[in-house]
């Protein structure tokens, strides 16, 4: 068996009061990425918890902190080739503050609601797939239609 490299990843699927969801549009830092949507997170630094590498990306990225306890919605293996196999765990949560993009991982945001986040041709397959196959309830909740006005 090859030596495959194992990869904990954390990203969080942050939205607003009416609920929209923060996409974030990845630099040319990330070849693969570039030019394509995702969402706030990265790898965890090995010896760290996942909700302190959750809130460190999501600082880093965007320079908001979490503002209520993240919910796990989804666990994906992407096996991107025959040497690493990445674990993502994406989480469900709100931020505060003021968003200000680190350039080097993030050349623009938007917040978009459940309708336009499932129909973006550039948005990470992964995060499709969430959205794809979130269940009906919290399908229902996230929907902006049902927000609070």
């Amino acid at each position: 068996m090859n030596n495959i490299i194992l990869q904990v990843g954390t990203k969080a699927l942050l939205y607003n009061t009416s609920r929209q969801f923060l996409l974030i549009k990845c630099s040319a830092k990330y070849l693969h990425l570039a030019n394509q949507w995702d969402i706030p997170g990265g790898r965890i630094k090995p010896g760290t918890d996942l909700l302190t590498n959750l809130s460190r990306e999501i600082k880093e990225e965007t320079n908001l902190t979490l503002a209520y306890e993240p919910i796990l919605i989804a666990a994906q293996d992407i096996i991107p080739n025959n040497n690493q196999h990445v674990v993502r765990l994406t989480y469900l949560t709100r931020a505060k503050g003021e968003i200000s993009l680190q350039a080097e991982e993030a050349t623009e945001y938007q917040w978009c609601d459940w309708s336009k986040v499932t129909k973006l041709n550039n948005l990470d397959p992964y995060i499709k797939e969430i959205f794809n196959n979130m269940p009906q309830p919290l399908h229902h909740l996230l929907q902006s239609q049902y927000a609070q006005r």
